[in-house]
């Protein structure tokens, strides 16, 4: 792999196993550009994780090459270090005052004092910490506690920036708030590594998404390239008048199935979604049988799919 001053992160064949048998990453190859945000997404036990752990030198690699800023994970681990900044789901700190963790912060990034006087107040106001400043971090609320640790890596300079689900309980306008927070630090240079749960963040906010699966690299692009991708598959979404029972449901599933080009169907209370290829010369069939069955239809529409589609289709099994 050529180290290329265009990517601030470099991953080629990345293999990890913890026990020397299960492959928790199993030849993981992709790369961030200077000044991106990458999506990395995945349902739970995927292996984003452990990438990130890598990537962050907190675990070595079992095969494999990852760099960091043109520095290799193995080698110059302590150096890769004093140039990114990490917010993982786990807490720190939690018996330091809000204040007081932006100076221990401060201190240990050997910003100088001035300077983390002047970042800290404005991040502070910025993130809607007033009030709790003087509060010990084990009394904060959830959301109060995550938007403190975004906050506090940025009272210090760093090259790349790794973000594990950052947003975790925050509400709706904070939340964007600080997407767009992170969205004007990558226009300064920053490169994010970023995960979620929440496919609507990543739709804003990446600049391009990898989906892992079971240790894999099973779809990458913009969020548009993954959307065309799938471009074959179709959405069809269904409002119904009233909601269906179970068993009514049940059935209609099967009998559309039997149009046949069908992904999948969800029927929940009174919402039918449908994803399948040709969707839209079959929009007749499928309504003439939900009809068959004595369901009325309130609207109907056929779209690209979302993400979330997107997701659910590139970790199927």
């Amino acid at each position: 792999m050529t180290d290329s001053p265009e990517y601030a992160i470099q991953v080629s064949d990345l293999v990890k196993s913890y026990d020397g048998r299960r492959r928790a990453v199993d030849g993981v190859s992709f790369h961030v550009r200077q000044g991106e945000i990458y999506g990395l997404l995945g349902k739970n036990g995927a292996g984003k994780s452990t990438v990130i752990k890598v990537l962050t030198t907190l675990i070595p690699p079992t095969s494999g090459s990852a760099m960091v800023n043109g520095l290799d994970v193995r080698r110059d681990a302590i150096r890769i270090r004093k140039r990114i900044g990490v917010v993982q789901q786990e807490e720190s700190f939690d018996y330091a005052t809000v204040e007081r963790n932006f100076d221990i912060y401060g201190m240990l990034w050997e910003v100088p004092r001035h300077i983390i006087a002047s970042r800290k107040e404005e991040l502070i106001e910025f993130f809607n910490l007033t009030e709790s400043r003087k509060k010990r971090a084990f009394e904060l609320s959830g959301g109060q506690k995550k938007r403190l640790q975004v906050a506090r890596e940025f009272i210090h300079d760093t090259d790349v920036l790794f973000l594990d689900e950052p947003t975790v309980g925050m509400d709706p306008v904070m939340r964007r708030d600080v997407l767009n927070f992170i969205r004007e630090k990558v226009r300064d240079g920053l490169s994010i590594i970023f995960t979620t749960q929440i496919l609507e963040e990543a739709d804003f906010v990446c600049d391009r998404i990898g989906i892992m699966d079971k240790g894999r690299m099973v779809a990458e692009g913009t969020s548009r390239e993954l959307k065309e991708k799938f471009g074959s598959m179709k959405k069809l979404s269904i409002g119904l008048t009233d909601p269906v029972p179970h068993e009514i449901a049940e059935r209609i599933s099967r009998s559309i199935e039997l149009v046949g080009g069908i992904t999948s169907i969800t029927v929940t209370g009174r919402e039918m979604n449908i994803l399948g290829l040709d969707l839209g010369s079959n929009v007749k069939a499928i309504i003439d049988v939900i009809g068959s069955l004595d369901v009325s239809i309130d609207h109907i529409s056929l779209d690209m799919p979302s993400l979330d589609d997107v997701f659910l289709e590139a970790v199927k099994k």
